[in-house]
């Protein structure tokens, strides 16, 4: 049997640098495929508008409970938290009528709670920072001695953002069924 012949040292190491080589170009093109992905992915317009969807959204939901919820024992602080949830024209209306409001909740001792069974944001404008927003909340109302009484609504909104926050501008009652809109 004849022995094949020994190949000098330096044939003998190209093999395991062509090999290094070739593992150092793979893993410079992944590394450079992953850094233009996220790149893109920290980039991307949609995950930005994702962001401001979800952001109207909750604030929306969480205005128009605040609207629909109010205490008489602690009026102050409700009717406060209804101004910090507004802006624009529906801000002020509440502030306009509010020591009437509260001579009116004072007098009927009621409390009311509203919880929000769901919320769908309907239309957004982010670059207008406009929105609107569509809200099923079931409101329960007591009054002294009565029992409590529930009432599913669904209310429409629109919100603004100002100061970075979203704030309901206006608020209404969302036609039901075949109710004509406007």
């Amino acid at each position: 049997m004849k022995r094949a012949a020994a190949l000098p040292a330096g044939l003998r190491a190209l093999p395991v640098t062509g090999l290094a080589l070739a593992l150092t170009l793979v893993a410079g093109g992944f590394a450079a495929w992953t850094g233009w992905d996220w790149y893109e992915a920290a980039h991307d317009d949609t995950r930005a508008y994702a962001v401001q969807r979800d952001e109207a959204l909750a604030a929306g939901e969480q205005a128009v409970q605040n609207l629909n919820t109010l205490d008489h024992r602690s009026l102050d602080r409700g009717l406060d938290l209804w101004e910090s949830s507004t802006t624009g024209d529906l801000h002020e209306q509440l502030v306009s009528g509010r020591s009437e409001f509260a001579t009116q909740v004072k007098g009927a001792k009621t409390v009311t709670t509203a919880r929000v069974l769901s919320g769908a944001l309907t239309e957004l404008d982010d670059r207008a920072g406009r929105a609107r927003v569509l809200v099923a909340l079931r409101v329960t109302v007591k009054a002294p001695g009565d029992a409590s009484t529930d009432k599913d609504s669904r209310m429409l909104g629109e919100l603004t953002r100002t100061g970075g926050h979203w704030k309901l501008s206006a608020l209404g009652q969302a036609p039901v069924g075949g109710t004509p809109a406007g």
